[in-house]
């Protein structure tokens, strides 16, 4: 089980009965055309349909090909990912989705971008998904790719969250999907070194069996709120106190500066001998205290988060690509 192989399919999926026999098919069609070794991974993220089923049949009728990863229950796509690259074993790993959405006769050219230009990653992008797709998914898929490209810094992507992918294995290998984090694997990638990101022009197709399982505005929130943990995480995960210090001691200062204008303001108006109001009974008092009060917690949060970091075990865990 430890041999390698040309290509590692990886196909997460939840519910999609209908669609594996033929998935399967035309992926085979596909290798045994050009000469690939080759094992398609399915993962079923807690199927409540016969999903599974079909799995186990294609593997009866495909043994040396055919391999199967069952979660008890649904935890989303990047777990399922994140499994499926764990257990591949081919030089070169593609993901696809069960839907028929995504054509298998891209493989060979995604394959000789890998082992030929020197990507270490290639991403799909759907020319025509206009075509396909209503435009409630669309639009906001435009925008939330918008601001990834500003965010990740990798401007020549204009599909993140094409499933259609490939990566060279050291890739797989060497990054965390975690949580809803498949939407960013080229920002992961990048992140952990590997910079030689391309993308390919794919063919899209329309949905043949059952409806899309990642409709919803909910999906696009909770993708804009994982790129910003991500940006956070990688700018400030192992120096929290450069963010939160800096705002700590920044609003402290102005906090006092505050407090010494008004404390000011009333020893001159005595010195004076002008009637004030008591320091207490100025709004502006409160507000600076309020200031340095939370000026001061940011800094000890900053703090506790630097002293945390320092201790992970993880801290000193780098990338290493090579040794001599």
């Amino acid at each position: 089980m430890n041999c390698e192989l040309d290509i590692s399919v990886v196909v997460p999926l939840y519910n999609e009965e209908e669609s594996l026999t033929e998935l399967f098919g035309w992926i085979k069609r596909v290798m045994e055309a050009n000469g690939f070794s080759y094992e398609v991974i399915f993962v079923s993220d807690g199927s409540t349909d016969g999903s599974w089923e079909v799995i186990e049949e294609l593997k009866k009728e495909n043994p040396e090909t055919v391999r199967g990863i069952k979660f008890r229950r649904n935890y989303g796509k990047s777990p399922a990912l994140y499994c499926g690259f764990g257990a591949a074993r081919g030089d070169v790993v593609i993901t696809m989705d069960a839907d028929l959405q995504d054509s298998p006769d891209e493989i060979p050219e995604l394959y000789r971008m890998i082992k030929e230009e020197g990507y270490d990653l290639v991403s799909g992008y759907k020319m025509n998904r206009s075509k396909g797709d209503p435009l409630s998914k669309t639009i906001p898929t435009k925008l939330f790719n918008a601001t990834a490209r500003q965010v990740s810094g990798i401007h020549n992507l204009h599909d993140f969250n094409c499933g259609l992918k490939a990566y060279r294995r050291e890739v797989v290998k060497n990054i965390e999907v975690y949580g809803e984090m498949h939407r960013y694997i080229p920002y992961l990638a990048k992140n952990a070194g590997f910079t030689r990101i391309g993308e390919k022009r794919v063919h899209h197709q329309a949905r043949k069996f059952g409806k899309s399982k990642f409709m919803g505005l909910n999906r696009f929130v909770n993708g804009y709120l994982d790129l910003l943990s991500l940006w956070f995480l990688n700018n400030f995960g192992l120096k929290p106190m450069h963010v939160f210090g800096f705002i700590g001691t920044l609003m402290f200062l102005l906090g006092f500066l505050a407090v010494m204008v008004v404390g000011g303001t009333k020893l001159y108006c005595l010195a004076k001998g002008i009637p004030h109001p008591l320091v207490t009974n100025s709004p502006y008092f409160y507000i600076a205290l309020t200031m340095m009060i939370l000026g001061t917690q940011l800094f000890v949060a900053g703090f506790l988060g630097e002293l945390v970091s320092r201790n992970a075990p993880e801290r000193n865990n780098y990338q290493i690509e090579e040794t001599i």
